[in-house]
């Protein structure tokens, strides 16, 4: 009787893979409340011909879509390469993709029996690295091999129970005594090492055809993980919707707070411009910068994502002539050039101060020099700019759906963004650094020599500048320690989708959307507090005697305005806001 039941249940299983066969690419299937379901025909490529066509979402692991799942089951495929169990390739896909029967409610699962066998042939391959079979796989939770479970092999056990294991691959006593384990975080799969490393295009990924105008580019062929033709999705997929719209919510809070205080400094500086002499006069040209960056990010706000960074449905590689374009050049010269500027900027307070208090310079004789500052802080960047552009270095940023550079091409990353500002922020740390310590010996000579009094507007100017200075150079050093671990992670996660052979990881989580969230706004975190340097009194008595000549009120009447200025012994000046 046992064996006459068990013929029933392979006829049955033939008889129905018959019928899905000659079925059209959906049909439907109805659960146990009657709601109608589809039977969608497998896409994932691992996942095609293993004996069924037609699955339904969500599977067991509540993935909603086979693009989900796909993501996952294919950390899996080195195993699969490496043929370590005829039987692995079925197990997985049958609970990743579960088979879909038409007016059958519930599932299929695969036999105990199916699960004992792949574990038997891949459990030491995986023990060989210093990795665990998945706790979500026990074969303990799936039903002995009967009609209501799937194995071709009729329930044929393996050699050897799986508890009593040993790797058959590497002799006792020989290979690794410990394997470090990953990091955390990290989804693992243990792959061949071959030095032919076979990459290919994989969803979410999409694969480039004839009708793309990046299909076989010659000038910058499109290379994502590896994988010549293939591009990051329009959106990239690196999170949630629910990410998404909060991404487009954390550009637009901060780049509008950047806005409006960086137009507050402009204003006061247009209503006053007598208050803002050299060595502070680079503070103004530094805010406006960041004025032109956060209009940058509001104009892709305004524009939306997909007009900006995204030709079709990937993102862009490259600037093209043309309208389709313009918004997406437009987007790159404001936060780039502007961003660059505002960094050089930066170097040229950073020296001013120096000037100022380490060789005794006064605002006059700085001043002179304002022509070079200029040059150096708006022509240098311009050159960069245009050498990026006929480089065609500019491209889309699927996470923020601006224009910018590198966001596919780490070496242009480095070359561009990452290289200079960290150049930069060195510079005009050092510039700093010399400055300060110049302030404080003349802080020890001024208090040897008229007093402690004397001192109190000087330490209160240090302590302005050491604000504004850490202000600085904490977002600065945030957003090159962002750039440097994106430029990291995302490399390993694409990789990790099309190529089989990476070594011990196949596939890892992608880049932590947090510190991508925190580079966005560091970037703009210095123009939000550029105006720390404008927060005093002589500002609120700058916008009175502004409103008071505006309302046509005797300008005579107010209190006579006079920089203070600090008298060093050798007779120089330092002034002061």
């Amino acid at each position: 009787m046992p064996g006459s039941v068990q013929s029933e249940t392979l006829v049955s299983i033939i008889f129905s893979l018959v019928i899905f066969a000659s079925l059209p690419t959906s049909i439907t299937s109805k659960d146990a409340a009657g709601i109608s379901a589809r039977c969608d025909e497998i896409t994932i490529p691992m996942c095609k011909g293993i004996g069924y066509n037609f699955t339904k979402m969500p599977n067991q692991f509540n993935h909603e879509s086979q693009e989900e799942a796909g993501m996952e089951v294919h950390q899996y495929w080195p195993l699969v390469e490496i043929k370590c169990s005829p039987d692995l390739r079925f197990f997985l896909c049958s609970l990743y993709v579960p088979i879909c029967l038409e007016d059958f409610a519930g599932g299929v699962p695969p036999c105990r029996s199916v699960c004992e066998r792949a574990r038997y042939g891949c459990e030491p391959v995986m023990v060989q690295y210093g990795f665990k079979w998945p706790s979500r796989m026990q074969c303990d939770g799936f039903p002995e091999y009967g009609p209501m479970c799937m194995d071709e092999r009729k329930g044929e056990p393996p050699p050897l129970a799986p508890s009593t294991l040993e790797n058959p691959l590497v002799p006792k006593g020989t290979g690794p005594k410990s394997k470090p384990k990953p990091p955390i975080g990290t989804y693992i799969g243990v792959t061949k090492k071959d030095d032919n490393c076979d990459c290919k295009c994989k969803s979410p990924l999409v694969s480039l055809d004839d009708k793309s105008p990046y299909y076989n580019r010659s000038n910058h062929p499109i290379v994502t993980g590896n994988a010549t033709n293939c591009a990051l999705p329009c959106r990239g997929d690196y999170g949630s919707p629910d990410e998404i719209n909060f991404a487009t919510w954390w550009l637009s809070l901060w780049s509008g707070l950047c806005c409006f205080t960086t137009f507050i400094t402009l204003l006061t500086f247009l209503i006053d411009p007598n208050r803002f002499k050299y060595p502070e006069r680079p503070i103004v040209y530094l805010s406006a910068c960041y004025l032109m960056v956060s209009v940058g990010y509001l104009i892709r706000l305004w524009r939306g994502h997909e007009e900006i960074a995204c030709k079709g449905n990937v993102v862009r590689y490259g600037i093209e002539t043309g309208p389709t374009s313009a918004w997406c050049t437009v987007v790159f010269l404001l936060i780039y050039y502007f961003g660059m500027a505002s960094s050089l900027w930066w170097v040229v307070l950073s020296l001013t101060w120096y000037l100022a208090a380490g060789l005794k310079w006064g605002s006059e004789a700085i001043a002179s020099h304002a022509h070079l500052f200029h040059i150096l802080a708006w022509v240098l960047p311009a050159l960069g700019t245009f050498v990026a552009i006929t480089d065609g270095a500019v491209d889309g940023d699927a996470i923020s759906g601006i224009c910018s550079i590198g966001n596919q091409d780490p070496l242009r990353l480095s070359i561009y963004i990452v290289a200079p500002l960290g150049i930069l922020l060195v510079l005009g740390t050092s510039f700093l650094l010399a400055g300060f310590i110049a302030l404080v010996r003349i802080r020890q000579v001024i208090a040897r020599q008229a007093g402690r009094a004397k001192t109190e507007k000087l330490e209160k100017l240090m302590i302005r500048i050491g604000v504004f200075s850490v202000l600085y150079t904490l977002p600065a050093s945030a957003v090159i320690a962002a750039f440097l671990y994106e430029m990291s992670a995302k490399h390993q996660w694409l990789r990790g989708i099309t190529c089989t052979c990476e070594p011990q990881v196949s596939n890892v989580q992608k880049p932590l959307y947090s510190i991508l969230m925190l580079k966005y706004f560091m970037s703009l975190a210095v123009g939000i507090t550029s105006g720390v340097w404008i927060w005093s009194g002589k500002t609120v008595e700058s916008w009175q005697r502004f409103f008071q000549r505006i309302c046509g009120k005797n300008s005579a009447s107010t209190t006579k305005y006079a920089s203070a200025v600090y008298h060093h012994p050798s007779g120089k000046n330092l002034s002061h806001v």
